[in-house]
């Protein structure tokens, strides 16, 4: 890494051109940025006691190393917003210099319009986009193009390139201005020039290092540049423009937390840990570098983040387009229990891949709703629930999904217990649900409740039938009785004496008779909530518990506690058994046509001997005589063959297989090969044959 101060034109017009990648951010400087840029310049021009005046710093990284015969442009790393904000700046003030008379187009030294395109903007002797000093990213770079090109940008274009160029130019038009103030102001900007180099320096620590003040860059920025920072710019291109690009616009309109949630959730679904918020960026390095050290790429890596981010959104962002899917998802939005994404990404991952069915998934996030819910109502502490969900995916047998859900569920012991119907019930009836902070959500589910025209809440109000006033009316005391203020205090927030109405002004604290049978009251209303209420002749304690008993009994029937049978829950007590896995447990094998060359690979190597098995273990698929004599790790861009043979023992006239036997490895041979659609198998099941052979040789 080279660092050196250097005045900004010089290095612009030393630069053959740099370039923005595509996955940096958008240029944003907004009107108060370039009024303190044109503040800074102003007062650097106008001042012949101040040399120059500091604007920040430039990185940037070569895309390759220049030859004799060829000049690489650069890739901005750090500083593309004041690059391009001078480069607007230097645009505008030759344009305005055209305007002026022949004898005056030069104000100071070196500052003509020709020259300040041919020295700072533009490679006259280039064609196509190598003929601009500065190309920036996605919507930004159409734009500048424009500008430079003198042409007028495209009106559709939301870019602050074109807003920031505007305003260049209104200061530039005043005519009170000094221009020649404003060449020498720009002719004093210095900056620290720091140039990488591809291979030598780190680009992403640098990257940090430079960002590790002021405003923060978003954990959605940081791991965009983490990922595609190194590579190649053809690959970054490819990557960004295919799946983080379709990404970001899946997040587009949520909060910007919503990506840091949905990043923490991946990585709990990937690695059992559960980050802390300000520690995502981290974990996922991490992640990352796990990743690419087991041999996969950064390009499947983000391909699976795209993956798991498409599935968040369906669940938590409303972008799901099964109706029945997308009210479940709804339903347990309103609930707000996030701490279940873990889990669900895994069960959407399993619907996604076929060994989950539409009505499966339903059942289970029923489930998960029913869980969190009773325990709310139940005021069961939540601190819990994060490491609950955490780990829940390991208790599923992918062959006998639901019934593993259900007997994990029901085998929950101590504070993580699922309530039970007593349990739920009781809170149900006596707990205050007024100030429950689900409660709409509840409301809603019981009016709901069995309807096939679905009745939107939000158009009532809540309702106390009797009524919040502490001086309660003559008839209200009779109709409670003497222990009036006892049966007030203990009834008036429960779920009995709650209800919905559209006429909650018109009710006020009238006596209940006068509610029932005015116009809009409770004879008259169509809400399943209200039924009954407009046969009854009074309201008191006895009524208020009645009517929570029987909306209790509807509460258990959209909040079901799971059923198994005894014995079933018993089979799911205990760690799970080796023999329990089958190949649903590798979502890596599932999808076509790896599926098919998996399957093509097994037949071949059973049919080796018959007494050559196979079986499905957590990590990998083994294939037994005496011993392992192959293990299949499925990966998502392969399958890694450990082949239980020495690799000098091994005839590989094409040296595809590399040896292992002093690194850390899943599977139990020291050798280890590829295979994927493009291998050629047969030569493949010759090297599995000889690790068989070298088995049942030995004695």
């Amino acid at each position: 890494m080279k660092a050196v101060d250097s005045h900004l034109l010089t290095l612009l017009k030393a630069s053959s051109q740099f370039i923005v990648p595509i996955y940096q951010r958008l240029y944003s400087w907004q009107e108060a940025e370039c009024a303190q840029l044109w503040a800074d310049m102003m007062r650097a021009g106008s001042n012949s006691a101040l040399g120059a005046h500091f604007t920040g710093s430039i990185v940037y990284v070569a895309r390759d190393q220049a030859t004799n015969t060829s000049t690489e442009p650069d890739l901005i790393i750090d500083g593309q917003q004041r690059v391009t904000t001078v480069t607007l700046v230097l645009a505008a003030l030759a344009a305005r210099l055209e305007t002026l008379p022949e004898d005056q187009r030069e104000p100071w030294e070196g500052f003509s319009p020709r020259k300040i395109r041919n020295r700072y903007l533009l490679n006259n002797d280039e064609e196509g986009e190598r003929q601009f000093k500065l190309i920036l990213s996605q919507n930004d770079r159409q734009a500048l193009i424009a500008i430079l090109q003198g042409a007028e940008p495209a009106s559709d274009m939301a870019t602050r390139v074109i807003d920031n160029y505007a305003y260049f130019r209104r200061k530039l038009d005043d005519p009170r201005l000094d221009l020649s103030v404003v060449c020498r102001g720009l002719d004093k900007l210095v900056v620290v020039d720091v140039k990488l180099e591809r291979g030598v320096d780190n680009p992403q620590l640098v990257f940090e290092a430079m960002n590790s003040t002021g405003k923060k860059l978003s954990q959605a920025d940081l791991i965009r540049n983490y990922v595609l920072m190194d590579l190649p710019p053809k690959q970054q291109e490819k990557i960004y423009s295919a799946y983080w690009r379709p990404m970001e616009l899946e997040f587009s309109g949520a909060e910007e937390s919503q990506f840091d949630e949905f990043v923490r959730h991946y990585l709990t679904v990937k690695t059992g840990e559960i980050p802390r918020l300000d520690d995502i960026y981290d974990a996922f390095k991490d992640h990352a570098s796990a990743f690419t050290q087991a041999d996969e790429t950064v390009e499947s890596l983000v391909v699976e983040l795209r993956q798991y981010a498409r599935r968040y959104c369906a669940m938590v962002l409303g972008k799901e387009t099964d109706p029945a899917l997308r009210r479940a998802f709804k339903d347990l939005d309103q609930i707000k229990a996030d701490v279940v994404f873990p889990f669900l990404l895994d069960v959407y991952t399993d619907y996604e891949l076929g060994t989950l069915t539409r009505d499966g998934v339903l059942q289970v996030v029923d489930l998960v709703t029913s869980y969190i819910f009773r325990r709310a109502v139940c005021r069961i502490p939540t601190n819990s629930l994060n490491k609950t969900f955490a780990g829940f995916s390991s208790a599923v047998r992918k062959d006998r999904y639901l019934e593993s859900v259900k007997a994990h569920f029901l085998g929950l012991k101590s504070y993580r217990k699922f309530p039970t119907d007593a349990e739920f019930i009781s809170g149900l009836t006596s707990s205050d649900l007024y100030n429950f902070r689900r409660r709409s959500y509840f409301l809603r589910m019981l009016e709901n409740y069995g309807r096939k025209e679905y009745v939107t809440i939000e158009d009532y109000t809540i309702e106390h039938i009797m009524p919040q006033n502490e001086n309660l009316s003559a008839e209200w005391q009779a109709a409670l009785g003497d222990a009036w203020q006892d049966v007030q205090q203990k009834y008036l927030h429960t779920l009995g004496n709650l209800t919905l109405t559209g006429y909650n002004s018109e009710y006020s604290d009238h006596a209940f008779p006068k509610k029932r049978d005015m116009e809009g009251g409770f004879k008259d209303s169509p809400l399943r909530l209200n039924r009954g209420l407009g046969q009854l002749e009074s309201w008191n304690a006895d009524e208020i518990r009645n009517r929570a008993v029987r909306l209790a009994d509807d509460a258990l029937k959209i909040w079901s506690l799971p059923q198994l049978p005894a014995q079933t829950i018993r089979e799911f007590e205990g760690r799970r058994a080796e023999s329990d896995f089958s190949i649903e447990d590798h979502p890596h094998l599932l999808r076509q046509p790896r599926r098919a060359l998996f399957e093509k690979f097994s037949a071949e190597v059973l049919a080796l001997d018959p007494g050559i098995t196979q079986q499905f273990l957590k990590l990998y698929v083994a294939f037994k005589a005496e011993t392992n004599f192959v293990d299949v790790i499925p990966q998502k861009a392969r399958l890694r063959l450990s082949l239980n043979v020495p690799i000098e023992a091994l005839r590989d006239e094409r040296g595809l297989a590399w040896d292992v036997s002093s690194k850390g490895h899943w599977g139990n041979g020291p050798t280890e090969v590829s295979l994927d659609e493009d291998t050629d198998l047969v030569y493949i099941i010759g090297l599995v044959r000889q690790a068989f052979e070298f088995q049942m040789g030995e004695e």
